[in-house]
């Protein structure tokens, strides 16, 4: 068979490999690391660290049943982590996903008991257009702050959530709130026929499918359509996009504000799967794991799937790690933090490795330090 060979002189595929494996090894070894600055975390505080992998394999992903819970616990975290993924493309580094998610859900709950005695396929339709409108208002705001405005989208982000959640309380402990509901307050809850079920022979609700399916058009939004091709050309130089004629503008606020969508829709999905009304539970931090989410895949669509999975994998071990190893719950937290520490200061080697740049396998002068 013929081979190709590039520019320097190698066969074109092994280049092909070069380029691409950057992204792979790096957040593995960055994974690598976290779990062992964990482990000695762990062991300063007298416990087995090979025990406590050994308890969150069993917890996530050792049977049938942790691998539904894992899966459920991964639907909500692929509509986080596009929150984050999608902005990211344009350079900016959106971190409220947890305000979109809980007004997401408050929104879809107020539809879904104001259309009482409707057919379930519309009133659920009109829950996830509510959830999605709420959320990609709250999180499109952010981006017209920053373009706009020139507001810091970090900042004004994580400050909306909390403005977010404290609204949140207010509808739920007031004008939505059920009589009923005395030591938690909730909205009235749904009908039966208006939630989501699971899919068959499997403990999982159907958000997964909708959260698999959201990661693949945004895959193809991303590096398949000329929007997509706008934003990366956006996300690389501001400048240069503008003196294109490309309206940066409307591309921040609509990559923002479909970010925003898809965490709406994750808190829709679990007031209508999950808890069957908005309350307090919807701030369960999944946002904020959508962000470790979104950075270990590279901002990738696709490689949020199998990210996802293992931090579902690595939260839905937290209960079992509590009882068994005498540790608490907040356990797999501080893991979630080491390794997003790790993992930001991975940002740094990119570029580095002479084996993962084909330019350089001639001309090592080129960049120095190179591994």
């Amino acid at each position: 068979m013929p081979v190709t060979f590039g520019a320097r002189g190698h066969p074109a595929a092994l280049e092909w490999m070069a380029r691409r494996a950057e992204a792979f090894v790096i957040p593995l070894a960055a994974l690598v690391v976290g779990m062992v600055l964990f482990s000695l975390f762990i062991a300063l505080v007298g416990k087995s660290p090979i025990l406590l992998y050994e308890t969150m394999w069993r917890g996530g992903f050792g049977s049938w049943f942790s691998v539904q819970n894992s899966l459920s616990r991964a639907s909500p975290l692929l509509l986080a982590a596009l929150c984050v993924a999608l902005p990211a493309r344009l350079g900016l580094v959106v971190i409220g996903g947890e305000g979109a998610i809980v007004l997401g859900g408050v929104a879809a709950a107020a539809a879904g008991t104001a259309l009482d005695g409707i057919p379930s396929f519309i009133v659920i339709l009109v829950m996830g257009v509510a959830g999605m409108a709420a959320g990609g208002i709250w999180i499109g705001a952010v981006g017209a702050l920053r373009h706009y405005r020139a507001v810091n989208e970090t900042i004004s982000s994580l400050l909306m959530a909390y403005i977010a959640i404290a609204l949140m309380n207010q509808l739920v402990e007031g004008p939505l709130r059920d009589p009923a509901s005395l030591n938690k307050p909730s909205t009235q809850p749904l009908a039966d026929i208006y939630r989501i079920g699971n899919m068959p022979g499997m403990d999982v609700h159907w958000g997964l499918v909708v959260g698999v399916a959201a990661c693949i058009l945004s895959w193809v939004l991303i590096e398949k359509t000329r929007w997509g091709f706008a934003a990366r050309i956006a996300g690389g130089n501001v400048r240069a996009a503008q003196v294109q004629g490309l309206a940066v503008g409307p591309l921040i606020v609509g990559f923002t504000a479909l970010a925003g969508g898809f965490a709406g829709l994750a808190g829709m999905l679990e007031v209508a799967a999950v808890q069957g009304s908005a309350n307090a539970s919807l701030a369960a931090g999944y946002g904020y794991t959508g962000i470790l989410v979104a950075f270990l895949a590279r901002h990738n669509p696709l490689a949020i799937i199998p990210v996802a999975f293992l931090l579902g994998g690595i939260d839905a071990s937290g209960g079992l790690i509590q009882r068994r190893m005498d540790l608490p719950d907040a356990t797999v937290l501080v893991l979630q933090g080491m390794l997003f520490i790790v993992i930001l200061f991975s940002e740094t080697f990119y570029g580095r490795f002479k084996a993962f740049n084909p330019d350089l396998w001639k001309r090592p002068d080129l960049l120095r330090g190179t591994a």
